[in-house]
């Protein structure tokens, strides 16, 4: 696809720093670039390299900044166009003026995501791989970040590929069978080629879906809320995983009002967490707001971690949040346990598994590496899978895959109702279409601005 125009942006975060960039891509990137800048000529120094010079007003002759211009030709770049990127000074005015006057030499100011969309429309990466290029920059975590690489490496390209290609084999000895029958069995031959290849193709897409809900957690975090009476150690136990002073400590009950959302990395995956109100009887209008939202929270938490505190009798509210979250998944933490206890430990074992429990202090900040070891068990079965597996980071790809098998169960029992084969056919297409979508093999522009334009400027 041939793309004439040249596209501008500032590819750094703004606000002050070491380094800006304003990135350049298109046929005229370097020709612009050169027409302000001074220090070698750029349209004759070697591609890959990296130039220092300056960048100036070739109307006032006023020199704006000290720069490094790096110098890439087509089609060896990342958008498979000629790139100049201007390394200058960080710092709002610095950057803006750069870009303000590229954009006064021709180029065009770049939409969100154009270059990698570029990258997509000139056949470098497909669209999985486009999209795992944002699932790198809002990584939360190694493990979220390695996986990330691992899709832009291809990993889910390649699979999907391979699958696809089975497909397309098996349609084309279906037609090449219809087209020239040897024998008066063609229909059920036809029928057992497409039938065999959709159990195949479907207990792949079943070994990548499998790995969903890690991929899930890994872009977006354990949904993990911790409930428990006022004055618990919800709060502190908050602050020690985030290592920091995120919620107000106190001995007085109801402290915490609202729910107070941060993001924990534990042992390379991350929590979404979410400390709520302590959960009591009250009349006090604001507590009693943040007692219902917290009961709300909970309806749609991935982990519930109960804070309970041993040095005191189970209350009638302890209770209730046993009875509440028994269906969930659930961490009992039984804490001050550097206090003697006082819980009655037969009747909590009523309303809950003893592998629930962990005995932590916060104080001393007892029991946090049991804690996190049972989060790991919970969701891992005690292990994470290889950072370079088949991780389903994207929500779309996901429904794509099951819409693709929901396709190859209507082959099956079409197959086992004894249709004629053209039907058969039909969803067999469909599924190898859908699969296409996953790479943009067979997707709509429309979807294709939709998803480019939830990326940042100057990528």
């Amino acid at each position: 696809m041939y793309i004439q125009d040249t596209i501008a942006a500032i590819s750094t975060a703004l606000g002050e720093g070491a380094i800006g960039i304003v990135r350049l891509s298109g046929e005229d990137a370097i020709s612009i670039t050169n027409r302000i800048f001074k220090g070698k000529d750029l349209t004759k120094v070697p591609a890959n390299t990296i130039n220092y010079g300056h960048i100036y007003n070739p109307e006032t002759e006023k020199t704006i900044d000290e720069v490094m211009v790096s110098v890439m030709h087509a089609p060896k770049s990342y958008t498979c166009e000629s790139i100049t990127e201007i390394n200058c000074h960080g710092g709002i005015v610095a950057v803006q003026s750069i870009l303000n006057l590229v954009l006064e030499q021709g180029a065009r100011l770049a939409e969100p995501g154009e270059f990698t969309k570029r990258a997509f429309l000139n056949g470098r990466i497909d669209l999985s791989q486009a999209e795992a290029v944002m699932d790198m920059i809002e990584a939360k975590t190694n493990r979220a970040m390695s996986a990330s690489m691992s899709q832009l490496q291809g990993s889910l390209s390649s699979k999907i590929t391979d699958l696809r290609q089975r497909m397309l084999d098996t349609l084309a000895q279906v037609e090449v069978t219809i087209d020239y029958p040897e024998y008066d069995d063609v229909e059920e031959l036809s029928t057992n080629e497409l039938s065999t290849t959709a159990k195949l193709i479907k207990g792949e897409i079943q070994r990548i879906l499998a790995q969903a809900q890690q991929g899930r957690l890994f872009r977006d975090g354990i949904n993990t809320v911790i409930i428990g009476r006022p004055n618990v150690g919800k709060s502190s136990l908050l602050n020690i995983l985030t290592g920091t002073d995120s919620a107000i400590v106190t001995d007085i009950e109801g402290t915490t009002r609202d729910s107070i959302e941060e993001y924990v990395n534990v042992r390379g995956v991350p929590l979404k967490l979410t400390d709520t109100a302590g959960i009591r009887q009250t009349e006090e209008i604001v507590e009693k707001i943040g007692v219902e939202k917290s009961r709300q929270l909970m309806e749609n938490a991935d982990l519930i971690i109960l804070i309970l505190n041993q040095a005191e009798a189970l209350q009638e509210v302890d209770i209730e949040l046993l009875e509440a979250t028994r269906d969930q998944k659930r961490i009992i933490v039984m804490n001050k346990q550097d206090l003697p206890s006082k819980i009655n430990r037969e009747k909590l074992l009523d309303l809950a598994d003893e592998t629930e429990l962990i005995e932590t202090s916060m104080i001393d900040e007892a029991g946090i590496d049991a804690l996190e070891e049972q989060i790991e068990r919970l969701f891992f079965s005690g292990h994470l899978q290889s950072a370079e597996s088949n991780y389903l980071l994207n929500t779309r790809h996901t429904q794509l895959l099951k819409q693709a098998l929901g396709s190859l169960d209507e082959v099956l029992e079409a197959t086992e109702m004894q249709l004629p084969v053209d039907l058969i056919q039909i969803d067999f297409i469909h599924a190898w279409d859908t699969l296409g979508e996953i790479t943009g093999e067979s997707v709509q522009d429309e979807l294709i601005d939709k998803l480019f334009s939830q990326f940042c400027l100057g990528k």
